[in-house]
């Protein structure tokens, strides 16, 4: 309103010419800003679909895969998917390459970890961690001379949401943090996987802003206010704050999870041991609303794939903001 007043006296005192200059320029200024807006809100719009989500899942969760135990060959094949997805995207490798190797026991285990640096000077030495497990465990109990336990919910749904956020940011490159972006193993082992990247990236010294973790994505809740609950909700801003940059009540508490400890029971937990920052799992399936948890039954067609497109479209505007804030607004409480 300031601003207004002050150009219209101003426009009193010069003259008609000077008015029509001043016009020009609000208008083109006005012109320029709504411009941005309309190209924000185009790289905002839905850049995924359910076809495109279930296509991913489908080949993570297929039997071919056999159920992509740590240390087999089919976990193999999921890392190789998911490297060549990351580098089709131009994700750069954190490390020398793609793959973070460990061992469990005498296994040969990988994280996959790809990395889009941040294109501010200053902020893009902060760190935004988008990961899931992508391991499942193998086989399960025969039913009806089925034993591969394919884990489409569990976790081939995540990992998809991964894939498709490194798609989205490497596309539009605003984010003025960096991000790493990461499928762990040898979570069903004990989160091994999270755990060695967490202690791996601490030696590095890397400066975590938070972490956010994609598990069981796959179906929606019928009975909840909320899309997604996180776990650990009480322990940081984080919820309110995925709220206030979606606009909507996107995310919840689940008093299941809070019963059950879940906090410490995925792979954000071992990034808040080791950074004492904001690390929770963002989930849509609490066991209350999916019946084949660690089931042979966990198939790809089991799993809601316009609910999962959907959660994902809304999830990236909300990282995207937390990319691109001046200051760290998401914090633990104290």
């Amino acid at each position: 309103m300031k601003i207004i007043t002050t150009l219209s006296v101003l426009a009193l005192f010069i003259g008609c010419d000077s008015a029509k200059k001043t016009s020009n320029t609000t208008i083109q200024n006005t012109t320029e800003k709504t411009t941005q807006t309309v190209e924000n809100k185009k790289e905002d719009q839905d850049f995924i679909n359910a076809a495109e989500i279930k296509e991913i899942v489908s080949f993570l969760a297929s039997d071919d895969l056999n159920g992509r135990d740590t240390g087999s060959e089919g976990i193999d094949k999921a890392a190789t998917y998911i490297e060549t997805a990351f580098k089709d995207y131009g994700l750069k490798p954190y490390f020398d390459t793609y793959r973070d190797n460990f061992k469990v026991e005498t296994l040969d285990a990988f994280n996959v970890v790809g990395y889009l640096e941040g294109t501010d000077a200053k902020l893009k030495n902060e760190f935004i961690i988008i990961g899931a497990h992508y391991d499942h465990i193998g086989s399960g109990k025969d039913v009806n001379g089925d034993t591969i336990a394919n884990g489409a919910n569990d976790n081939a749904a995540g990992t998809s949401g991964v894939i498709a956020l490194a798609k989205y940011f490497s596309e539009n490159k605003n984010n003025k943090r960096s991000i790493i972006f990461t499928t762990f193993t040898a979570e069903e082992k004990g989160l091994l996987g999270s755990k060695h990247l967490a202690e791996r990236l601490k030696e590095s010294e890397i400066k975590l802003y938070t972490m956010i973790n994609l598990e069981m994505i796959g179906v929606p809740f019928k009975d909840r206010d909320y899309q997604a609950f996180i776990t650990g909700h009480e322990l940081s801003n984080l919820g309110e704050k995925m709220n206030n940059y979606a606009g909507e009540k996107l995310i919840g508490a689940s008093d299941v999870s809070k019963k059950y400890g879940l906090f410490k029971r995925s792979d954000n937990y071992a990034f808040y041991q080791a950074f004492n920052v904001p690390s929770h799992t963002v989930s849509s399936c609490d066991l209350t609303n999916f019946d084949f948890y660690h089931h042979v039954d966990d198939e790809v067609d089991k799993l809601d794939y316009n609910f999962m497109a959907s959660l994902i479209n809304k999830l990236a505007p909300v990282i995207k903001t937390m990319a691109n804030t001046a200051s760290q607004e998401i914090k633990m409480h104290e």
